[in-house]
């Protein structure tokens, strides 16, 4: 049964004015560039820029960028520094989408079932998300981090646990809001029951606040890997990520080696200022006074 022409309008008109009101926001296509461009240097570079990322050269140390074929040097034990920094942005950006995707699911869920359930359920809810931000969320991240060994699955599984929470407050605040509103109190007086509140009508109406928040998310997850990385507790070699790659290069840095550290700091601002670029436009599209001006 084909939908008729007053069913099919309001919607495209909804995610057409979206696209524009996305669209003029300057900062969030430059934060869309930055990301594409990145991922394509992560991810498509390695098949045309072919570097051994695995076994070291000590005969190749130190080497300054532009010699002997090396773009962008060599590092300590003679790795590709270009290299390198794709191999190491996968990485990344891998954890990075992965950890704030989980954690806005988990807050998301979470905040919503707290929100809606109200009383004793949501007190006791929100007072673990309490205890828990009240814990700085680096210690907890270096404490897991140093009790299991850091492989890839392991750091989105530690950051995604524990960086659930803001998410989970601000969609606690949205379902405060939508469980009085009259077509939550109709469905439960037709016999609908709590999970179905939540699942088609909480967190579906609260979708924009998670959907922006999914970006902050991210952002934060990249860098939740790059500090534990810069403290020693990343992926071990010959696995890379930009904030083991920034430690390193700190240390060389004070030799004279300077190509060992900028690369992976601006890489790591750049991807950063991105999401963030992307969520502020987000915010924009889902922003009902411009949705409807």
């Amino acid at each position: 049964m084909t939908a008729t022409p007053h069913e099919e309008v309001p919607v495209r008109g909804m995610w057409r004015q979206g696209f524009e009101v996305f669209c003029e926001n300057r900062l969030a296509l430059v934060g869309v560039g930055i990301f594409g461009l990145l991922s394509l240097f992560c991810f498509l570079g390695p098949v045309f820029y072919h570097t051994d990322q695995v076994h070291t050269d000590l005969t190749q140390v130190y080497l300054t960028p532009g010699i002997a074929g090396h773009p962008l040097g060599t590092d300590g034990v003679g790795y590709d520094q270009l290299g390198r920094l794709m191999l190491g942005g996968q990485t990344s950006i891998v954890v990075g989408l992965a950890a704030g995707l989980l954690a806005t699911v988990v807050g998301t869920v979470w905040g919503a079932i707290a929100g809606f359930a109200g009383g004793w359920a949501d007190a006791v809810m929100m007072r673990v998300v309490d205890a828990m931000m009240s814990i700085p969320a680096l210690f907890l991240f270096m404490l897991m981090a140093a009790i299991v060994t850091p492989t890839v699955p392991m750091l989105i599984v530690i950051i995604g646990a524990f960086a659930w929470l803001g998410p989970a407050r601000l969609v606690r605040g949205e379902a405060l809001t939508l469980r009085t509103r009259e077509y939550v109190m109709a469905m439960r007086g037709m016999g609908g029951t709590g999970g179905r509140a939540v699942r088609k009508h909480i967190i579906p109406n609260a979708i924009g606040t998670v959907t922006v928040n999914a970006t902050f998310q991210i952002a934060d997850a990249i860098l939740y890997v790059a500090y534990l990385s810069f403290l020693g507790l990343g992926v071990p070699p010959p696995a890379a990520n930009w904030g083991g790659m920034l430690s390193d290069g700190l240390a060389d840095t004070f030799s004279g080696h300077w190509w060992l550290l900028y690369p992976p700091g601006i890489a790591i601002i750049l991807i950063v200022l991105a999401f963030n670029f992307i969520g502020d436009g987000l915010r924009d599209v889902f922003e009902v006074r411009l949705r409807r001006r």
